[in-house]
């Protein structure tokens, strides 16, 4: 590719763009290339879209799914900054015509754009997530509505980018995987216009940040027992770290937090703006439940015969099998306020403050009363501890540990807000603590 200097910079300009810490398009989880046959690919992690439990509404499909498996590709198909030239807007669209060749333009003014050129990278694989259902994407994510409702279809309305963002995941050991803003387009480009925040860093590279902005939070203590939640920052189109904007589209960008690096940690979450996604890598997932683990809870604890104390009929948790469709005669019900276990009922309700709003036989705190549905997304837990506590007010059950961890949680909503919410469905959560105790009355025989 030829490119013509910029007249507003006198001669034309091509200058290396060597950067040792930025390795970073695109296919699903493959066998290794040195593999032997009916050997397991390697696998760098997987990523969680909050909000789904287990699968997709609609079912996991393809690309479009809840949960994604990424694996040590064939054939490396990372890329890494390589030469920048400065040249005039009207060469911008010939330089971008080339789809062999990666870039990323930015566009300074009507008169001047900067366009860095990457080149193949042998000891990467990358992996692109966004909105767009063409080939390049790797991960097909949509919208997530606070409540458990999920946008799987197209929406209008969506502020999840078609290229929102890749992961460049070492073919070697010890497998690191970095993330960084936006994904290259059909024509492997990523374009940031004369609006979008962008800038010369203090070496002469350049770096910018997408419209709505890639936020990541890496939890301090690792994804365990002993967690707790770090501080949200955003990435840069060039995996360099920041503080986060005044609002979540503002051309100015935050504070570059020099400390910090943009390499995903077992838990870190990832948000798309409209979808949050959490990485688990595999060691992570070795210490995580397994289904069968979920299961012999959910059978051990309806072993126990927990009954209704005013009813007195046995409550059953309902088997996964059965999807969260409408309650059983059986399905335990839960006073939100209280975390008293009753079987469902028709009395005590306060139609003054609201359809679910009931009082509780037992203690008299009026709240939502709602049935009670296992977790099953097991990347999400913690620990294998025992389904002792509920999200308020969507009434998922998991450990006690794993409900205060995203209890305490806040999570991106729109330009400027966070809530903590319900992992397992997106509920916003409510009430003192964001979780409750349950209250089981064992049989009286």
């Amino acid at each position: 590719m030829v490119l013509e200097g910029n007249p507003e910079v006198g001669s034309p300009q091509t200058s290396g763009l060597r950067h040792p810490g930025n390795k970073g398009s695109c296919v699903l989880s493959s066998p290794r290339e040195d593999a032997q046959p009916g050997e397991e690919p390697i696998k760098y992690g997987e990523l969680i879209v909050l909000g789904y439990n287990g699968c997709l509404a609609s079912g996991d499909k393809g690309r479009r799914r809840s949960r994604l498996a990424l694996s040590r590709r064939p054939h490396a198909n990372g890329v890494k900054p390589d030469v920048m030239h400065h040249i005039s807007t009207p060469l911008v669209s010939k330089a971008l015509s080339n789809r062999g060749q990666h870039s990323i333009s930015y566009t300074l003014s009507r008169s001047h754009s900067v366009i860095v050129e990457y080149t193949h990278d042998s000891d990467t694989d990358m992996f692109q997530i966004g909105r767009s259902t063409e080939n390049m994407i790797d991960f097909v994510v949509t919208d997530t509505s606070p409540g458990g409702g999920a946008g799987e279809g197209p929406s209008t309305q969506s502020t999840i980018s078609r290229y929102a963002c890749r992961i460049l995941c070492d073919r070697r050991p010890p497998y690191t995987a970095r993330i960084y803003a936006a994904g290259f387009d059909a024509s492997s480009n990523i374009f940031l216009g004369e609006r979008a925040a962008k800038w010369r860093t203090p070496d002469g590279l350049m770096d910018g940040l997408t419209t709505n902005g890639v936020l990541v939070m890496h939890p301090a203590g690792g994804f365990s027992e002993d967690s707790a939640p770090g501080v949200w920052r955003e990435i840069s189109v060039c995996g360099n770290v920041y503080t986060l904007r005044d609002s979540r589209s503002a051309q100015q960008r935050g504070k570059l937090v020099e400390n910090e690096s943009n390499v995903l940690q077992d838990g870190s979450l990832i948000d798309l703006c409209g979808a949050t996604l959490l990485w688990r890598t595999p060691a992570g997932l070795l210490r995580a439940p397994t289904l069968k683990q979920l299961e012999a809870q959910r059978q051990e604890a309806n072993a126990a015969r927990p009954q209704c104390p005013v009813g007195l009929s046995t409550l059953a948790f309902p088997s996964p099998a059965r999807g969260r469709t409408a309650p059983d005669k059986q399905q335990p019900w839960v006073y939100v306020r209280c975390g008293h276990v009753h079987g469902y009922h028709g009395w005590g309700c306060r139609r003054e403050r609201g359809p679910q709003e009931r009082e509780c036989p037992l203690c008299r705190l009026v709240g939502p009363y709602v049935p009670l549905w296992l977790g099953q997304e097991a990347g999400l837990c913690l620990d294998p501890g025992p389904p002792s506590h509920a999200f308020a007010p969507c009434g998922h059950v998991c450990s006690e540990k794993t409900a205060r961890y995203w209890a305490q949680t806040p999570l991106p909503h729109g330009t400027h807000a966070f809530h903590a919410a319900c992992p397992f469905c997106g509920a916003w959560l409510t009430g003192e603590h964001g979780c409750i105790r349950l209250i089981f009355q064992g049989p009286l025989d």
